[in-house]
Formats: C-alpha cells, structure tokens, sequence
C-alpha cells in the first residue's frame, strides 16, 4: 500500500477531514480541519474529493518517506518544504517516489499547514469520520512511526499550483448578531466593533483568544446565564472580559455570553492568525452574511478552475542542464553563403 510513513513529527500534527455533523446531540462537536479552506485548496490541486482527509500540521511539519509512488498536495501556513534535497512549492501538488522523504519545516506565516495524499490518508473512520478530535477522545495525534495509508487514486495529475487567499496574518472578521448579543448594551456593541484586537496566548483547535488595550467587556446579568449550545464562531466572553472566537472542536455547550458569531468564511483567519497577529471586528446584517457566505461558497467550487500549471525556479533545478535550453544556434566562424543558407 502507498503512503507515507512517519520519521519526525510536530507536536500538534493530527489526521484531520471535514469532521461529525450531525452528533451534537451526543456530545460530539463537529471537528475537523481547523482551515477547511486548506482541504478544499489541496483536493483542487490533486482533482479529488474535498472531503478526503489530510494531515493537519500545526506550526511544525516532520519528515516522511513514500512507501511506495504517490502523488502530494501542500497546502495551508505557508511551511519550507525539501524533497530529496529540492524545495517544493507551496500550495502545489507534486509526485514522490517509493523511498523519497520528504521534510517539512516550520510555519513561515499562519498556524496550520496541510499535507495532502491522492486518494486521501485512509485511516480508520470513527463515527463516520477520519478526523481526530482529541477533546472528544476520538483518535490520538500523529507519531513517529505511523504509517499514513493512501487511499485509491484514479488520478495521476500532478504539477499544479493555485494561488492562496491570504488567510495567515489576521485582518477583519465579519460577525453576525446572535441569540445572546442584546445582553450587551450597545454602547458595549459599539465599543467591541471599534477596538483593535489581538490573538493572544491561549489557542488551540477549541478557540481562540483575543486581546486589547482598556476595559474588557460585559453583558447585563452574565452570571445568571444559563448553559445551552454553542458553535463554532461563536464569540464568548469571559469572566474576565476577554473575548474567545470558537473554532471546530469547540465544546458543546457553554455559560459565558456570546456577543455575536464570526462568519464560517473568516474563522481560518482565525485559526491562523498566529500570536499577536491583529484582528478587528466588523458587524454585518444576516442578509449581508448570508450572501458573503454564498460568494465564499462559489469560490471554493471554482477552485479546481483556477489552478494553473507550476512553473519551476531554473535556479533551483539541479537537473537544469539535462534541458535544451537553446536551440538554432550556429557558429560565429560559420559562414552561411557558402552553404547556400540565406534569408
């Protein structure tokens, strides 16, 4: 069986998919890719399915080696790539070979880089999904030594690189009123719109902490707040004012106020947005949303349109000279009338 097998690995690496829908009511949270955009770019670039898994990488990549050929898709935090001494391109697929390895370094900019097999890694689901989520006990996070099985790819295309949308740096996320956004008063509402934030330390695939200057923020009557279920993108606020964006493997339920939710379409900003990255608040209508949300949609279908051939860098070929790289060339002594090769 193709693969890739395990040498060195980050420590926050996992197999990761489009998650469980559908099993709140059981306690089980979503999950998944904490940047399903990343799945989406990667399944574009190996023209395949965007619900196959990957291997989430969170901050630090490993090394690997094919066990047999296989085709790859790199995609997500922008990560330094070398296969068999020669740097790949990011957000590019490429083929390896039985025996090559792979090293991928660290994050150059975002939180979450992806490596992408054709066919998918084809793990053992669990509750209809190959996705680890550790907060849920389902599955436990990538080791040195574990195999990554390919899963059947009928595609043998490779060499195709899609232009990413910068994602990695923080920026402005939409958010949408919600059940709970009346309990601030809108002076508060005004306030949290107009303050710069920044992501602070505490982050994981749970949530993500924001950090200002000044007064933190408050509902009316927080503490009589009853617990009931919340959602990736919900904006809760802590005891202590500070605002946490919740991403995929978020709990279920959850007593802290929520003063709005964060469009679906701005959360990998979120998960990527590394520490002290800036990011802003902007309220948007449901209406707006919505149809912000459909346009994301429409560019994520025409994502295997817009990927292009990968053109190389000659300065990183070590095979430069095997190319022709001119032709019709004659010799300056060479005397084309006595030949009879005139214009």
């Amino acid at each position: 069986m193709s693969g890739l097998k395990i040498l060195r690995i980050g420590p926050a690496a996992s197999v990761q998919d489009l998650g469980r829908p559908g099993l709140l009511g059981q306690g089980v949270s979503q999950g998944g890719a904490a940047d399903p955009l990343a799945l989406a770019e990667g399944a574009a670039l190996l023209r395949q399915d965007s619900g196959l898994a990957a291997l989430e990488m969170g901050g630090m990549g490993g090394e690997f080696e094919a066990t047999g050929p296989l085709r790859i898709a790199l995609t997500g935090a922008p990560m330094a790539a070398v296969l068999e001494g020669e740097p790949l391109a990011w957000n590019a697929s490429h083929r390896m070979e039985a025996g090559q390895r792979l090293s991928i370094g660290a994050a150059r900019r975002g939180v979450y880089g992806y490596l992408h097999l054709g066919g998918g890694i084809a793990t053992e689901p669990l509750l209809g999904s190959r996705a680890v989520h550790l907060m849920a006990g389902l599955g436990r996070a990538a080791e040195a030594g574990d195999l990554l099985p390919a899963g059947s790819d009928r595609n043998n295309e490779t060499g195709l690189v899609l232009a990413a949308e910068d994602r990695f740096q923080g920026g402005e996320l939409r958010i949408v009123e919600s059940f709970q956004s009346s309990l601030f008063p809108e002076a508060v509402r005004v306030r949290f719109a107009a303050t710069a934030f920044r992501r602070g330390s505490r982050a994981n695939r749970m949530g993500v902490e924001m950090v200002s200057e000044g007064e933190g923020f408050a509902a009316d009557g927080q503490l009589n707040i009853l617990s009931e279920v919340i959602l990736p993108g919900d904006v809760q606020m802590t005891g202590d004012g500070k605002p946490f964006v919740l991403l995929r493997e978020c709990q279920t339920t959850g007593g802290y106020p929520r003063i709005g939710t964060v469009l679906p379409c701005d959360l990998p900003k979120v998960a990527q947005a590394q520490g002290g990255a800036a990011l802003r608040f902007c309220w948007t209508s449901l209406e707006q949303a919505l149809e912000i949300q459909a346009r994301f949609e429409t560019v994520l279908k025409g994502l295997p349109a817009a990927c292009h051939p990968l053109v190389r860098d000659p300065a990183a070929l070590r095979d430069l000279l095997s190319y022709q790289l001119i032709s019709g060339a004659v010799s300056a002594e060479a005397d084309p009338f006595a030949t009879g090769e005139t214009a």
